[in-house]
């Protein structure tokens, strides 16, 4: 796969999430098969997603970094999946990845998700007007 393709993917699981209200995401290309991905996704109840990926995709989607935060409109921490390495005292068993839950503080062990389950997560969530 390349680099755009993974992107048009990324663009059009945006684009059919139904609670989405607005989205402004870059797409940077780094070479053939690596890609740098930042945004915010803005939701019909206020609140949003930041995004952040970079990844290669030359054998297989690997992203090297990801982070996905979902703040309330009030900016309340609601989530954030990330595989930063600063967690390893912790000893989660899915170590570099997590979620914090809630806070900053409550970190739980998670698998990589990809934007389509985050955004799920996000559907079931929000609140409609």
């Amino acid at each position: 796969m390349r680099i755009e393709e993974y992107f048009r993917h990324i663009q059009k699981t945006v684009d059919s999430c139904p609670v989405i209200q607005l989205s402004r995401i870059t797409f940077e290309k780094r070479s053939t098969f690596e890609g740098f991905i930042r945004g915010e996704i803005y939701f019909v109840d206020g609140s949003v997603l930041h995004l952040r990926e970079f990844l290669d995709v030359e054998t297989a989607e690997d992203r090297l970094m990801y982070v996905y935060q979902y703040i309330t409109a009030s900016k309340k921490l609601v989530f954030r999946y990330d595989n930063t390495g600063h967690h390893k005292k912790l000893r989660l068993p899915t170590y570099p990845h997590h979620k914090h839950q809630g806070c900053e503080d409550n970190v739980i062990p998670s698998t990589a998700p990809d934007l389509a389950s985050v955004l799920d997560e996000i559907d079931s969530l929000v609140k409609l007007p």
